[in-house]
């Protein structure tokens, strides 16, 4: 597989236009061949009452990141890519800066992708640790 590091980024970041990505703050900064690097700034936007990041926030951060990781292995044009399944352990708590989710192919089938997708703050201290299962569907 031909991998193309800006193109690819480009591709995700565009994706995230009027979406819940964009309302979150969430930019895709590093890729590679079986990664996906995105970030999310923790704000009073992805906060739960008590001031801090909210773990429905990290896990659409999660999401996000693995579901467009699963993208970069199909066929565009006659597949589709579908979560079916998310577990999310939060570990630490975060009230501001930025958290960083790197997902990781664990396992590519050929319809289904399992993803594991770390969250860390700027000190690498771990957030949260996620498994992703992704369906990989034909496209309709």
């Amino acid at each position: 597989m031909s991998f193309d590091k800006e193109k690819v980024l480009k591709k995700c970041n565009d994706w995230c236009k009027n979406t819940l990505m964009e309302t979150l703050g969430i930019e895709y900064v590093d890729a590679g061949e079986g990664y996906l690097v995105a970030t999310m700034p923790v704000t009073p936007k992805v906060h739960q009452p008590m001031g801090l990041l909210h773990g429905g926030a990290t896990v659409a951060l999660a999401e996000s990141v693995g579901s467009a990781a699963s993208i970069m292995f199909i066929n565009h044009e006659k597949q589709e890519v579908r979560g079916i399944e998310i577990s999310a352990n939060h570990l630490r708590s975060k009230r501001e800066g930025v958290v960083t989710a790197t997902a990781k192919i664990i396992h590519q089938g050929r319809s289904i992708h399992l993803w594991e997708i770390k969250i860390v703050d700027e000190q690498e201290n771990l957030i949260s640790l996620c498994k992703l299962t992704n369906m990989i569907l034909p496209k309709r």
